[in-house]
């Protein structure tokens, strides 16, 4: 019979979740569940425990929270525990946590932390021995990454300054006195953007972040508001209802949300039904040689659960084309992370029925870097990497816009250019191509390899 206390991360939204137990107790503990639920009721079943005790640190605002429905699927052996400082409320059944509470998992004890800054309600979880007062680790939600800190602007301007004050006294009055070997768990890793440049790592020490966290080093808070606000990414534009959500509760579903199965022609009176948005999973090269006209091309890697978070409404309406049949459980698993289930079916068949049914079908121009190359002077590149990516070098001539805020400035670029759109692989550059098509420009190439490729062939850079 062991302790047992593991982290869970779902790729793409770079989301840690915690499982702990103790056998000889036959009890556990789920802390920042993501919703698809089914791996934290595994591990209870593979160590032999009930789930009775499932924790948020904070409002999530980057994933849809998983707590209501691991509660639901667990049958009523478990209850949702929350922060209810600075008189936070929810709207759903929930026992209330505050600074100090404490809580037994055979040899292992959850001490509750006050840690504002992110959001005010914030909590964070110090984990220590039963017998022995001093804590070993923390589970520090979204106050304190590897080499980062959350982000103290995600409730609008009027809140930025209390609560940087805030974090600022929870890094200096909290984190900074806490002893050098206690070990960090945080609820994000590299990727995620909670928080500046991110570390890679999934844990660190509180000695080696005073060492190496730039924002655990400034002493004066001048300096330290300064280098959060020059440091802070692009706010997802999903972050804003994804918190209202959470606050509200999601709805369980007990599985993964269900999607029908359409015909061809079902599939088309759906698309033509006001806000309905069609997302093809397929890879770029398959999207480029043939999709359905006013698709979004947001393959169906890990990262899809981003950019359907920042490109697609959570009440939208979906239509989804898949590259096979048998990849709609992990395509709308990946979906439903970032709020998405209003699901209105997919096509089945894929591509292969549409195209043996005599529908339309339109293309999106590949265009290689070595042809970008030899013929510069016919296009214009456009960029749609990070501001740091761009920063680092781009491809000469190339124009910048995010991909986060390419449909807010699609209207200063001109529609008879011709377009040759890059990232840093293709990944995002076919979405941002499709988008470009979707609204109407019609000399729209994709670069596929992206920068990747263009610094491979040895092609000249700009700084």
């Amino acid at each position: 019979m062991a302790l047992r206390f593991e982290p869970i991360l779902a790729e793409g939204i770079a989301q840690v979740s915690y499982f702990l137990c103790d056998e000889s107790a036959g009890c556990a503990a789920v802390i920042d569940p993501r919703p698809d639920a089914d791996i934290y009721l595994q591990k209870a079943k593979q160590y032999g425990v009930t789930i009775t005790h499932v924790f948020e640190t904070h409002i999530h605002a980057d994933f849809m929270s998983g707590a209501r429905e691991l509660v639901f699927r667990c049958n009523g052996s478990a209850k949702i525990f929350v922060s209810v400082e600075g008189d936070t409320t929810y709207d759903f059944a929930h026992e209330p946590v505050r600074e100090g509470d404490e809580f037994e998992f055979g040899q292992v004890k959850i001490r509750a932390k006050h840690t504002p800054g992110h959001t005010p309600e914030h909590l964070s979880y110090l984990l220590s021995e039963t017998q022995e007062g001093e804590p070993w680790g923390i589970m520090t939600g979204d106050s304190l990454f590897v080499y980062s800190i959350g982000r103290p602007d995600l409730l609008g301007d009027e809140k930025t300054d209390e609560l940087t004050q805030a974090l600022f006294n929870t890094m200096r009055e909290v984190f900074c006195k806490l002893g050098d070997e206690v070990i960090v768990y945080p609820c994000h890793a590299a990727g995620s953007a909670c928080g500046p440049d991110i570390g890679d790592r999934m844990n660190t020490t509180i000695g080696y972040e005073k060492k190496h966290n730039p924002f655990m080093q400034i002493e004066a808070f001048d300096e330290f508001k300064k280098a959060i606000q020059d440091s802070a990414p692009p706010v997802p534009t999903h972050y804003p209802k994804m918190k209202k959500l959470n606050a509200k509760g999601p709805e369980t579903f007990g599985h993964t949300p269900l999607v029908r199965a359409l015909n061809v022609e079902e599939f088309e009176k759906e698309m033509k039904k006001t806000d309905t948005i069609i997302i093809d999973t397929r890879d770029m090269l398959a999207f480029g040689g043939g999709h359905i006209e006013g698709a979004l091309n947001i393959g169906q890697r890990p990262i899809l659960s981003v950019w359907a978070g920042w490109l697609v409404d959570t009440n939208a309406p979906i239509l989804l084309v898949l590259p096979d049949d048998k990849d709609l459980d992990r395509v709308v698993t990946l979906l439903w992370r970032t709020g998405h289930t209003n699901f209105k079916g997919y096509l089945a068949g894929n591509m292969r029925s549409w195209q043996e049914s005599g529908k339309q079908i339109k293309k999106l121009p590949q265009l290689s870097v070595h042809e970008l190359s030899e013929n510069k002077g016919q296009y214009q590149p456009l960029d749609v990497r990070k501001e740091k990516e761009w920063q680092n070098g781009y491809i000469p001539k190339a124009r910048h816009i995010f991909l986060g805020e390419l449909s807010d400035k699609i209207s200063t670029l001109d529609k008879e250019q011709k377009l040759a759109v890059y990232c840093a692989s293709g990944y995002r550059a076919s979405i941002a191509a499709s988008i470009l098509q979707k609204k109407g420009f019609q000399n729209v190439n994709s670069i596929p390899g992206s920068f990747k490729a263009w610094k491979a062939a040895d092609l000249p850079i700009e700084n």
